[in-house]
């Protein structure tokens, strides 16, 4: 369930593995059984193990004590908010949106060059959550409590517009907020107009292909458009809210940090990182060096040698 999630165009941001074959859909589908698919790691997941074998994180018995594990990779980006994270433990919980990954380097870039900077001064870089199935953020302030605080509400609508034709409208839905099922959303659409919560559509339809997403909501000839779309609004998942935890371990301890915060133990991290890569190539260079020095010996005394 872990490979199959990072290789869905529609959960990660950035997705961690290449898969060939069917890994689920949007609509809920399941994957393929795993004699079907194929997998490998993508490009930016090569740049989560750069430079491992370099003595650049530590490592720590597996399961069974019979191999080595690494406690942390050394990531070159922060994946913890380019791909976010959610999970539920015993009394707490943590739900980072992801991110875009440029606006998240430039702030790390940033916040590198000026320590000074607020969470509110890095939103200049960093604009908000990036979610992989798009969707429309209403408003900065959640987003401004999430980043000051490590908590906030974000309130993401679906992507529709609304299209004339003959005299008739209709609604297109190209995006939707994250972790929405397009079909059970579809289903749920269908049950309120025929328990008449909603009036005035007259057919609803998926044409969904490998282009992209699109909901067709048609609508009768008396109905207001715009009525009809707020009214999805606000009994559907065509409007969701987004609840910010930005909870992660700090030295093994649970903490709640703002956005600040997060870059700042990444930068901190990477600090160490390279720090202990720099030794494991001094090193390597000293034990070539020794040997060097050896050979220039043997060298000198070649007569003696042979």
């Amino acid at each position: 369930d872990a490979l199959v999630r990072m290789a869905q165009d529609f959960s990660l941001r950035y997705m961690l593995v290449d898969g060939h074959g069917n890994f689920g859909s949007v609509d809920g589908d399941s994957a393929a059984a795993m004699r079907y698919t194929e997998a490998k790691m993508n490009k930016i997941a090569s740049e989560m193990l750069r430079d491992i074998n370099k003595n650049t994180v530590d490592f720590t018995p597996n399961f069974d004590g019979e191999e080595k594990e690494p406690v942390v990779l050394p990531s070159r980006y922060p994946n913890l908010l380019v791909n976010g994270s959610s999970g539920i433990a015993v009394g707490m919980a943590t739900n980072i949106p992801p991110h875009n990954l440029g606006e998240v380097i430039d702030g790390t870039i940033a916040l590198i060059d000026n320590p000074e900077l607020t969470s509110l001064e890095l939103m200049a870089y960093i604009k908000g959550p990036d979610f992989p199935t798009a969707g429309i953020i209403m408003g900065k302030s959640g987003i401004r409590a999430a980043y000051e605080t490590g908590k906030g509400r974000i309130v993401v609508r679906a992507k529709a517009e609304i299209e004339e034709e003959n005299g008739r409208h209709k609604i297109i839905v190209t995006e939707l907020p994250y972790q929405v099922n397009k079909a059970k959303l579809i289903e749920y659409i269908a049950d309120l107009v025929k328990d008449k919560k909603i009036t005035g559509i007259s057919d609803l339809r998926d044409e969904s292909d490998r282009e992209g997403m699109r909901i067709v909501i048609e609508l009768k000839r008396d109905a207001n458009p715009n009525v009809t779309l707020n009214l999805l609004y606000k009994h559907t998942k065509m409007q969701d809210t987004f609840g910010v935890i930005m909870l992660a371990l700090v030295d093994n301890q649970p903490q709640i940090l703002n956005l600040k915060q997060v870059l700042v133990h990444y930068i901190n991290f990477q600090k160490d990182v390279i720090t202990r890569r720099t030794q494991f190539e001094l090193n390597k260079a000293k034990e070539r060096a020794h040997i060097l020095e050896g050979l220039i010996i043997a060298l000198d005394n070649i007569d003696e040698v042979i």
